[in-house]
């Protein structure tokens, strides 16, 4: 099996920063693209970033120049960063991540639990 563990999230106030981290553990031959999701009350769950095994990087239109994706191949981890926060940011972000968990299996998606944050003055 492959687990995902989120961590990081938190209420912070308007204006300020949060860094969420994700690792991945368990039966793990390659990750492929690792990415967040965020689903705030009452509406769907929508990508917020991505990042390919190679270092690419993709945003939301809302998030771009706020956020930042990063990721450390050897300790299965993908971040984060979130700054300049606003109460629309306010979510469950979800870790997800394609596992190959051997050379001939198929990339499966995995999904952590997710980490709540709140932005609120």
């Amino acid at each position: 099996q492959v687990q995902l563990v989120e961590s990081g999230g938190g209420l912070v106030q308007p204006g300020e920063s949060l860094r969420l981290s994700c690792a991945a553990s368990g039966s793990i031959f390659v990750i492929n693209t690792m990415a967040w999701y965020r689903q705030a009350p009452g509406k769907q769950r929508e990508l917020v970033a991505d990042i390919t095994s190679g270092g690419s990087t993709s945003y939301a239109d809302s998030v771009k120049d706020r956020f930042a994706i990063s990721r450390d191949n050897a300790k299965n981890t993908v971040y984060l960063q979130m700054n300049v926060l606003n109460p629309e940011d306010t979510a469950v972000y979800y870790c997800n991540a394609g596992v190959k968990r051997s050379r001939w299996s198929a990339l499966v998606d995995y999904w952590g639990e997710g980490t709540l944050v709140t932005v609120s003055s």
